[in-house]
């Protein structure tokens, strides 16, 4: 046996080829095999070779049909799985849903609309800033227009649009972008009640899960009613009441065809396309929802040209009516009469809409007309029947520009507007509009007061006085009855902010509000009675049920009637012959004017046995006017106003008399807090604190026949029959 290499490996080969065979080799014969073998003899191979071609030709010929089949199954594995795992995903987020059981739908915010005497709307606040109207009580194009362009086939899907889907899975593809979503109008009313905006999986799946819940639980109108009275559609408004009021100034029910697509095209950006911020974006959108709108046969040719042709117009003047500043004031009142509002209600303010216009024209004009000559921005007025209902409450130029209310938050110095409660004190302790007093100059310590231009008259009565608003005479009467008697005065009368108890009081250097300065007038006016002022007459739910109503009970008695009436007859010469002349008209009126230092405050406030009604002019920034007074602007805004407010209303006489007479009435007792029997009731209708507490005040005075005296001090000897010290301690009359 030959040796073998022990280092070479021998691997073991089958069938291999040999050339030569060795007795010593391994093989098994063909015979020997447990199989025969399945070689074929040259001419079964020879047919074997032939047939190849025709298996390769069958195979080849079917193979697409198998790839085709392989595709559609394991297309369809996809789709399986995609659908577990997508019932999955839905039932984990759903799982975090609560019961279905408990779901309903939650209460709108509650709109509170604020209406005239008459019934006319003031304005809407709370959240949504109109109320709820159905389907039938909105002008049909609204709904058209937002099923138009929002969700055509509204009426047919079950709450998910598939189609819609699609074609917005498609749009979003070729697009590179996410420009469509494919909600429908119940998904997003689903999302606007229930979920947060929030653009995540969870969301959506629960935006779907609660669309389904909605058709199931509601028609399709009520699920359209809900969307289009909740759904936001810019500049602050909720539904589609509030959005036709803010942008066009009139109700749902009268909106048109132009204003419909006009609301319909806010929807996809609300805040962008407002057409108070960029008309020309929102009027182009409009424009595509009345093709949308023609498209799916909801208008004719002809409609669609008209309303291309006549745009929908703005309401420019929505925030700048006067009205909002009244509203403002009974939304601040409202949670003390009520607690928390829950439910939408109606509040029945005293304001008269038509008194309210006609005093905002007035001060409007007078500042466009002579605001830039005079160097006057602002201007207020307030106007309060006998019963204390306000009637009108103007606090600004323009809502728009200035929410700030300049008639009931401002306090300014009234000047001689304040000195009635100075005179008040006084003929209270005993003088009378016939009392003499010097208008010459007074030193009070190191206090000089000073009259307008340094003009003075000498021996005058208490009625001049008043009439002509001579500071030295009031600065006089000041001293004689004590500061703290005429605190006590105004207050007792309606005054309401903290007065300062000093000798320049009776200039009316401690500052007030519009509103409070004419209530305090009132009871002048309805025979001294100090009435609850008041704006909100009733508040009632929609339905009916009364939450509120003013009672006005028993009505304190603040003044003697001879006292009113000699007060009464000294303002009348205000008008008659005083300071006020601009302001007389054919009633019988009383009133004072007032200019604080500077000319930085002009006032008046005047009154008839029907209304009360105070005026200011000024600015925010207690900047001089130029050579502003009382009787100027104020008196002419204040004859404007009330000439109209009593067009129609029977003349009526000024309560109270008092003859013509010398000598002194005993000190009254007034019984404060008192009722009569003859308290005012509501009148008829009609028909229609910034500056300086200077040195002096204007003082108002009629310029005409003065008379220039020398300075004299108290307790010193001077020209005139009487000194200045024998004057303040009352020893003359």
């Amino acid at each position: 046996m030959a040796r073998r290499d022990s280092n070479r490996r021998i691997e073991p080969t089958f069938d291999a080829p040999s050339l030569e065979r060795r007795s010593d080799d391994f093989s098994v014969s063909e015979e020997d095999r447990a199989v025969p073998s399945r070689r074929k003899t040259g001419p079964k191979r020879k047919s074997s070779a032939a047939a190849a071609p025709r298996r390769r030709r069958r195979k080849s010929g079917g193979g697409w049909l198998r790839g085709l089949g392989r595709l559609v199954y394991w297309g369809f594995v996809l789709c399986l799985w995609i659908g577990i795992a997508g019932a999955g995903v839905v039932a984990y987020y759903g799982a975090k849903m609560p019961s279905a059981t408990t779901w309903s739908i939650p209460d709108r915010s509650p709109n509170i609309k604020i209406v005239s005497v008459d019934g006319a709307q003031i304005a809407n606040r709370g959240m949504t800033g109109g109320e709820a109207v159905g389907l039938h009580e909105m002008s049909p194009y609204i709904p058209q227009a937002v099923i138009a362009i929002e969700d055509r086939r509204f009426y047919s899907h079950f709450g998910i649009d598939p189609i819609g889907l699609a074609r917005a899975l498609v749009e979003n593809i070729t697009t590179g972008r996410f420009s469509q979503g494919g909600s429908t109008l119940t998904q997003q009313l689903a999302k606007n009640l229930f979920l947060k905006p929030d653009r995540t999986l969870e969301r959506k799946v629960q935006e779907v899960l609660l669309a389904l819940w909605l058709e199931h639980k509601h028609s399709k109108d009520q699920i359209l009613e809900m969307y289009l009275n909740r759904v936001y559609f810019g500049s602050g408004s909720y539904g589609v009441e509030a959005a036709s009021r803010r942008y066009f100034g009139k109700p749902a029910r009268d909106v048109t065809l132009s204003e419909a697509a006009m609301l319909a095209g806010l929807l996809k950006a609300p805040s962008r396309l407002s057409p108070a911020r960029d008309p020309k974006a929102a009027d182009d959108r409009a424009q595509l929802v009345l093709g949308a709108m023609r498209d799916e046969d909801m208008i004719g040719a002809r409609e669609l040209k008209t309303a291309i042709s006549a745009p929908a117009t703005r309401a420019t003047a929505y925030w700048t009516g006067s009205e909002h500043y009244v509203a403002d004031r009974v939304m601040e009142e409202l949670p003390q009469l009520i607690g928390e509002v829950r439910s939408d209600i109606v509040v029945d303010t005293t304001v008269d809409l038509t008194l309210q216009k006609l005093a905002e024209k007035s001060i409007r004009r007078l500042i466009d007309e002579q605001g830039a000559k005079l160097n006057v921005s602002q201007g207020a007025l307030v106007s309060i029947d006998n019963s204390g209902a306000v009637r009108a409450m103007v606090g600004g130029v323009d809502y728009a520009t200035s929410q700030f209310d300049r008639a009931s938050e401002a306090r300014r110095q009234p000047g001689s507007a304040f000195k009635p409660f100075v005179f008040l004190a006084a003929l209270e302790q005993g003088r009378t509009p016939d009392s003499v007093r010097n208008d010459a100059p007074v030193r009070i310590g190191k206090w000089t007061p000073e009259n307008y231009n340094g003009k003075y008259y000498g021996k005058v009565t208490l009625t001049t006085a008043l009439a002509k608003s001579l500071n030295s005479v009031a600065a006089q009467l000041a001293m004689e009855v004590g500061p703290e008697a005429v605190v006590e005065a105004a207050h007792r009368m309606g005054i309401e902010s903290n007065l300062q108890a000093n000798t320049s009081i009776s200039l009316g250097t401690s500052e007030v509000t519009p509103l409070e300065l004419t209530a305090a007038y009132v009871p002048f006016a309805n025979g001294g009675y100090r009435p609850d002022v008041h704006f909100i007459r009733r508040v009632t739910t929609v339905k009916g049920e009364v939450l509120y109503e003013h009672e006005g009970g028993s009505v304190p008695r603040v003044l003697r009637p001879e006292v009113v009436g000699m007060m009464n007859a000294m303002m009348r010469e205000t008008l008659a012959a005083g300071t006020a002349r601009k302001a007389s008209f054919a009633w019988p009126a009383a009133g004072k004017t007032g200019t604080s230092q500077n000319s930085r405050d002009a006032w008046f406030v005047g009154y008839t046995a029907n209304l009360t009604t105070g005026v200011w002019f000024g600015n925010d920034d207690g900047a001089a006017m130029k050579k502003v007074t009382g009787g100027a602007l104020p008196a002419a805004a204040w004859h404007e106003f009330m000439v109209a407010a009593h067009e129609g209303v029977p003349v009526a006489r000024l309560p109270g008399g008092w003859g013509v007479g010398v000598g002194e009435l005993p000190v009254p007792a007034v019984d404060v807090g008192d009722a009569g029997e003859d308290a005012p009731a509501a009148a008829p209708r009609p028909r229609k604190a910034v500056a300086d507490a200077g040195q002096s005040d204007r003082g108002d005075v009629d310029e005409t026949a003065s008379i220039r005296r020398p300075s004299v001090g108290v307790g010193e000897k001077g020209k005139s029959e009487a000194s200045i010290l024998d004057v303040i301690l009352g020893n003359r009359q």
